[in-house]
C-alpha cells in the first residue's frame, strides 16, 4: 500500500502550532489553499484542513477583524475538515485560527493555526489573457531545456530516473531552461508561452519504463514538480517573461489526478472520485487487477449527443483516462470548489495569463460551467482554452461561451479546432481537386464558422504533445510553409508546438515520446544548438527565417487580428483567403498541387481591386497583379496592399 507523502516541509510553514506553554502533538498537517488573497469578487473561501481525526473537531474560531466562519462542513474521512471563511471586510494580514480538538484522553484542547490573507497586486479586470493577436508557442518543460545548477535526483520524490536515451523517462528540462531562452522566443516572433504541467506528478517510474514527465498526473495542485523547480522559480519565469512581452498559459487538468495523489488513498468524500470501487481491488496499487475498473471510452460524442445512452455517456465522463490516473467526480461541490480555488490561486500567485483546460468534455459539464463563470466574474478580460478533441465544427462550436447550439451555457471563451488540425493533416498527402481533396477541405471547414459564436476565440494548430508532427518522419518544407501560412493568417489564434520552426519531426507509431523529443541545444552535452542561428543547420535556419518573417509581420497587424475574412473556392488548384480592414488587404494564395498553376487575378478582382502590385511579405518583394501570377508546385504567397 503506497502511503501519502505529507509534504509537510514544503506546505504546511503556515500550519505549525503556536503554543508557547509546551509541546503538543500537531493535528493538523495541511492546509489548502496555503493561503488567499483579500478583496476578491467572491469573498468565501473554502479550506480544506487535513489532519488525523480532524474532522471531529469541536469547533473552529477566529477574532481576526473582517473574518468568519460561515460553515464547516465535516467529511466521510475522519482526516479532513472544510472550514469555509468569508473575508469580505478584512484586510491582508495573519489569520489566526483556533481549533478545539481532543486529545488522546479525549480532553479539549485549542490548537491554533496562522492562515496568511494576501494583498492582490491587482483587480482582477486588469488581468488580460491571450487572444487573436498572441501566438501561443507550446512546449514540454521536461523536454525542451535544462537549466544552470539542475539537480537531477530530487530527495523525498518516488523513485524516478533522468535518462536522455529513454523515450518514456524523465529527460531533466526544467523552468529555469525555459526561463534562460526568453530572448529565444522574442527572436522568433511568439507571443505567448503554453507549457504543458508544471505541477508536481509524484508517480514512480514503473517497470515498462513509463514516468509521468508529461505532467497530466497531478499528485499535488498547490506545488510546482521539484524536478521542475519550485513556486518561485514559476513566479520568476512568469515576471521575466512579462518583462519581455511573453504571456504565460498554464495547462490544467480537472478530469483526474495522479494515482498517488492523497485523495486516491484517503478520499474526503465516498464520491469525491468517479467509480471509487476500483480502489477497493487495486490494492493500493495503480494497476487493475478486477473487472470493475472502467476505462473511459474516449469517445466525446456522447456528452453533446441528444439521443446518447445513459451507458455511453458514463463510459465518456465516469470512465477513468487510464488506470495510473483516478477520475474526478466534479459534481461534488466541494471538490469544484477545491478546483476553481486552485485556479484563481494561481492566477494571484504567479501571475499566469491564461489557462488551457485539458480534457475538457471528460469531466461533468455543469461543474466545468461553474468554473468558468466565476473565473469570468472575477477576471472578465482573462482567457482559457479548452481541449474538445473532435473533428467536426459543430461539436467544437457548442462549447463556446454563449453558444445557441447548446442547451446549456459553458462559459468556456476558447474553444480547440480539432478540425483545422484535421482537415490539414489529410490535406497534406493529397493533391487539390476541383472538389473534395487537398485544400478544399480547409475552405470546407471554414464554411461553418457561422457555428462559433466567434471565431476569433478559435484556437488553430497544426500539431501538438498528443499528434503526430505535422511532418511525419519526413522534411517537406513547402507543405509546412502553406501549413503555416494559413495557420497565421486565418481569424483563429494560432498555436505553435515547439521545434516545428527547425522542423522537428516524428510520428507516435512507437510511442508518445517520438513527437516530444529534446530541443536540440537545451541540454549539456548536446552538439547540436537550434538555439542560435550559428547552431542551426541550413534547412533549419531556412525554416527558422522564413517563420520568423511571418511571425513579426503579424505582431500588432490588424487587418489580421480584427480584420474580415473571405475565401475562394479552391480554383485550378490554388487556394485564397483574403483579409481586409481599413482600406489595407493581406492574402494568403497557395497552390495545393505538385505541379505549377496559374492563379487568374481577375477571378479575384472583389478584392484586389484596381491595385496593380502588392508586397510579398515573406520576401518583400513586389507582386505584378496587373497579369496572372504563375505558381509554383506548392508554392505558398502572402501579399499585402
Amino acid at each position: 500500500m503506497r502511503k501519502i507523502l505529507l509534504l509537510t516541509a514544503i506546505m504546511m510553514a503556515n500550519v505549525m502550532t503556536m503554543s508557547a506553554a509546551k509541546k503538543t502533538t500537531t493535528v493538523i498537517n495541511r492546509i489548502e489553499p496555503i493561503d488567499w488573497f483579500v478583496g476578491m469578487k467572491n469573498p468565501s473561501v473554502q479550506l480544506m484542513v487535513y489532519g488525523k481525526g480532524i474532522r471531529d473537531a469541536e469547533a473552529v474560531t477566529t477574532d481576526y477583524p473582517g473574518v468568519t466562519i460561515d460553515s464547516l462542513v465535516r467529511l466521510d474521512s475522519p482526516n479532513y475538515l472544510l472550514v469555509y471563511l468569508n473575508v469580505k471586510g478584512a484586510e491582508a494580514g495573519t489569520v489566526m485560527l483556533d481549533f478545539k480538538v481532543k486529545n488522546e484522553k479525549g480532553k479539549v484542547k485549542s490548537e491554533k493555526v496562522p492562515y496568511v490573507l494576501k494583498t492582490r497586486e491587482m483587480e482582477g479586470k486588469k488581468r488580460k489573457g491571450f487572444d487573436i493577436s498572441d501566438v501561443l508557442y507550446m512546449l514540454m518543460p521536461d523536454r525542451f531545456a535544462q537549466g544552470a545548477n539542475h539537480n537531477p535526483q530530487v530527495k523525498g520524490m518516488r523513485a524516478y530516473k533522468e535518462d536522455r536515451t529513454q523515450p518514456s523517462l524523465r529527460h531533466g528540462g526544467d523552468l529555469n531552461g525555459i526561463r534562460e531562452h526568453l530572448d529565444y522566443f522574442k527572436e522568433l516572433g511568439v507571443t505567448a508561452l503554453w507549457l504543458t504541467p508544471v505541477l508536481e506528478n509524484d508517480s514512480p517510474d514503473d517497470e515498462r519504463g513509463y514516468a509521468t514527465y508529461h505532467g497530466y498526473a497531478t499528485t499535488n495542485f498547490y506545488r510546482v514538480d521539484p524536478r521542475f523547480g519550485t513556486n518561485d522559480d514559476y513566479r520568476q519565469l512568469c515576471d521575466e517573461a512579462h518583462k519581455k512581452g511573453l504571456k504565460i498559459v498554464m495547462d490544467m487538468i480537472f478530469n483526474h489526478s495522479g494515482f498517488e495523489h492523497p485523495w486516491t488513498q484517503d478520499m474526503p468524500t465516498k464520491d469525491w472520485l468517479n467509480l471509487p470501487e476500483w480502489l477497493k481491488e487495486s490494492k493500493g496499487t495503480s494497476n487493475p487487477t478486477g473487472t470493475t475498473f472502467l476505462q473511459t471510452s474516449y469517445k466525446l460524442t456522447p456528452v453533446k449527443d441528444p439521443y446518447a445512452s445513459k451507458v455511453d455517456l458514463k463510459e465518456t465522463t465516469e470512465g477513468w483516462f487510464v488506470p495510473t490516473m483516478p477520475d474526478l467526480n466534479q459534481r461534488n461541490p466541494h471538490l469544484m470548489t477545491y478546483l476553481i480555488q486552485n485556479s484563481k490561486w494561481w492566477i494571484e500567485t504567479v501571475g499566469i495569463d491564461g489557462i488551457r483546460m485539458d480534457t475538457y468534455p471528460y469531466a461533468d459539464a455543469k461543474g466545468m460551467a461553474r468554473w468558468m463563470k466565476e473565473i469570468d466574474e472575477e477576471y472578465p478580460n482573462f482567457n482559457t482554452v479548452g481541449e474538445t478533441w473532435v473533428t467536426e465544427p459543430a461539436y467544437t462550436a457548442a462549447w463556446q461561451k454563449g453558444s445557441k447550439l447548446s442547451k446549456d451555457n459553458s462559459y468556456l471563451k476558447t474553444v480547440m479546432d480539432f478540425a483545422f488540425f484535421d482537415r490539414l493533416s489529410q490535406a497534406k498527402n493529397e493533391e487539390t481537386d476541383a472538389w473534395w481533396n487537398g485544400l478544399n477541405r480547409l475552405y470546407n471547414s471554414f464554411v461553418y464558422d457561422y457555428l462559433y459564436v466567434d471565431p476569433t476565440h478559435v484556437m488553430a494548430f497544426i500539431d501538438n504533445h498528443d499528434t503526430d508532427r505535422f511532418l511525419g518522419n519526413g522534411r517537406d518544407s513547402l507543405m509546412l510553409k502553406q501549413a503555416l501560412a494559413l495557420l497565421m493568417t486565418v481569424r483563429r489564434i494560432p498555436q505553435l508546438y515547439y521545434g516545428t520552426e527547425i522542423m522537428m519531426n516524428g510520428t507516435k507509431e512507437v510511442t508518445d515520446g517520438n513527437v516530444r523529443k529534446d530541443f536540440p541545444g537545451g541540454f549539456p552535452g548536446d552538439d547540436h544548438n537550434a538555439f542560435s542561428r550559428e547552431g542551426r543547420t541550413k534547412q533549419e535556419q531556412q525554416m527558422f527565417s522564413w517563420l520568423s518573417r511571418l511571425l513579426h509581420w503579424r505582431l500588432g497587424n490588424q487587418v489580421i487580428t480584427k480584420g474580415s475574412m473571405t475565401q475562394f473556392i479552391p480554383f485550378n488548384g490554388i487556394y485564397v483567403i483574403a483579409r481586409q480592414y481599413r482600406g489595407k488587404t493581406a492574402m494568403t494564395i497557395l497552390n495545393g498541387t505538385t505541379i505549377p498553376a496559374k492563379m487568374e487575378v481577375k477571378r479575384y478582382a472583389e478584392v484586389i481591386g484596381s491595385t496593380k502590385r502588392a508586397k510579398d511579405i515573406l520576401t518583400g518583394r513586389y507582386v505584378d497583379l496587373s497579369k496572372d501570377l504563375q505558381m509554383k508546385p506548392r508554392q505558398s504567397l502572402i501579399i499585402e496592399f
